[in-house]
């Protein structure tokens, strides 16, 4: 009985050590692949909204995104994101010191943006699983492509504003985005991170929201000669050009003599060059990392199997 009980006491240690190593085994990978999914408000910035300079308070909207993520470096990533987001300004919800709210413009968009992105973390992400740090600030910046299509609410229905030129343009239905920003990401796991980030996406348009002209003395007789001789397709042209009360008749159509004997002195936008339309979002989402044992833990597959963070 001495010999066998010597045998085990001197197999135990090695035995220990080697369960403990396999325990720990499945966190020693570098994952590089994640995928993360992300929601929260979106705030438009352009001619119908003004946070800085007026008293508009926060008129949010919303976005949802999915992003593919990849480590290159020992704090760098490549992020490639899809997101669905909606933006919208009313001049019934500005302040009255910006003298907006007399031209009635409205619109909506719902638009999907692709972007490629570089992510710069404070601490090494080019690690196992395990030594992941817990709280890691980041910075992140690349060049997205948006769709770009307005709408504006007419008699209980969204009409399309890009198609109708209201300002006598034609703006494309794509646009270049320049998305940047800041986030920061907590560990939950060493499969799952938690992030907040806040991304702010410039253009190179003023034309998200189809408002951009001063006014419209420069384009007025080409849309009344729509409003007077097309068909009703064309005479939404004036209908969603002009929408200030005093320019209107009682049946709430343009007021043609007015809109003439005025010369087209109505306001629209600020008229000011290379003052571009942007958008931010501020989101929460969860990061999955792509392992290789992410089935057998995260997932619980094996349910015997105890569940181990670290």
């Amino acid at each position: 009985m001495k010999r066998p009980l010597a045998i085990f006491l001197l197999l135990l240690p090695l035995c220990l050590q080697d369960a403990f190593g396999q325990s720990l085994y499945r966190f020693k990978f570098e994952d590089p692949w994640s995928i993360a999914i992300h929601a929260g408000p979106t705030q438009y910035f352009g001619e119908l909204y003004s946070l800085w300079k007026y008293n508009e308070g926060i008129q949010p909207d919303y976005n949802v995104a999915v992003s593919a993520k990849y480590t290159f470096g020992t704090r760098l990533r490549a992020r490639f994101d899809l997101t669905f987001y909606q933006i919208s300004g009313d001049d019934k919800m500005a302040d009255p010191r910006s003298q907006r709210i007399d031209r009635n413009l409205n619109f909506r968009a719902r638009n999907f943006e692709g972007a490629a992105l570089i992510e710069y973390y404070l601490k090494p992400v080019k690690l196992y699983s395990h030594n992941r740090s817990f709280l890691n600030p980041y910075i992140f910046a690349g060049l997205g492509v948006s769709t770009n299509n307005p709408y504006g609410y007419y008699r209980n229905e969204w009409v399309a504003l890009r198609p109708l030129r209201t300002e006598g343009q034609a703006y494309p239905g794509a646009v270049l985005t320049f998305p940047m920003g800041v986030g920061v990401k907590y560990k939950i796991t060493p499969w799952v991170d938690l992030f907040l980030e806040a991304n702010y996406r410039f253009t190179l348009t003023d034309y998200l929201d189809d408002v951009s002209a001063f006014n419209v003395s420069d384009f007025y007789e080409e849309l009344i000669t729509d409003y007077l001789n097309a068909e009703e397709g064309n005479q939404m042209r004036l209908r969603m050009a002009i929408r200030n009360p005093n320019f209107m008749n009682r049946f709430g159509d343009p007021d043609i003599e007015a809109i003439e004997s005025n010369g087209g002195r109505i306001r629209r936008g600020s008229g000011l060059e290379n003052r571009y339309d942007g958008f931010m979002t501020f989101n929460i989402g969860m990061e999955i990392y792509l392992t290789h044992d992410i089935w057998d833990n995260w997932l619980l597959r094996h349910r015997r199997r105890s569940y181990r963070y670290w």
